[in-house]
């Protein structure tokens, strides 16, 4: 295939925003845009807070919760992961997620990725730390969380990806660059 390098990019301006529902972690908005031939259709776009999570490795095993997620109507194997709190800087809210959902305390936590989650529809996007400093304290779950608090080897890991147990962009993420540092030394 030729690449088309006179090809344009353009912006899709909004004429109007109809906000259809506001809960406690997104909300949803139908904007209608103009297109670059005149014409009009619309977006359906969620809004998010943004998220931290982190990828933690402690006696050379990544620490994991699994979780029951409603959409999938199965449990997960995820790292730990959670929404960023209104002015809450991600680094700060990647550690309390940590210790919240597992009980470990963070120490010097090192940015990996910062990405969009599923920019055709949303505007999530999520910080993805490092460490391999981590010291036990205590796990403080919020009133509806039940997760158990797994540590895992890559054998396992690459057992819960071939099961679909480990399914999450984040988590895969996650394991890609486990196994990336166990071969090189390095994250990068």
């Amino acid at each position: 295939m030729k690449e088309d390098t006179n090809k344009t990019i353009w912006n899709e301006p909004t004429i109007s925003t109809e906000h259809i529902f506001t809960g406690k972690v997104i909300s949803l908005q139908v904007d209608t845009i103009a297109l670059p031939d005149g014409g009009t259709t619309t977006r359906e776009i969620i809004k998010h807070p943004g998220a931290a999570a982190v990828v933690a490795i402690h006696d050379e095993k990544l620490i994991v919760v699994e979780q029951y997620r409603k959409p999938l109507g199965k449990t997960q194997i995820e790292i730990p992961a959670g929404k960023l709190d209104p002015k809450e800087e991600p680094i700060v809210a990647a550690a309390r997620e940590l210790e919240e959902e597992t009980g470990y305390i963070a120490h010097n936590l090192q940015l990996l990725h910062q990405y969009y989650t599923s920019p055709g529809f949303a505007d999530e996007i999520l910080y993805t730390y490092f460490t391999n400093e981590v010291t036990i304290g205590q796990q403080n779950l919020d009133d509806d969380e039940d997760v158990i608090v797994k540590l895992i080897t890559i054998e396992e890991a690459d057992a819960y990806i071939a099961s679909g147990d480990i399914s999450d962009a984040k988590t895969l993420l996650a394991v890609t660059a486990w196994k990336l540092l166990q071969r090189t030394g390095s994250l990068t």
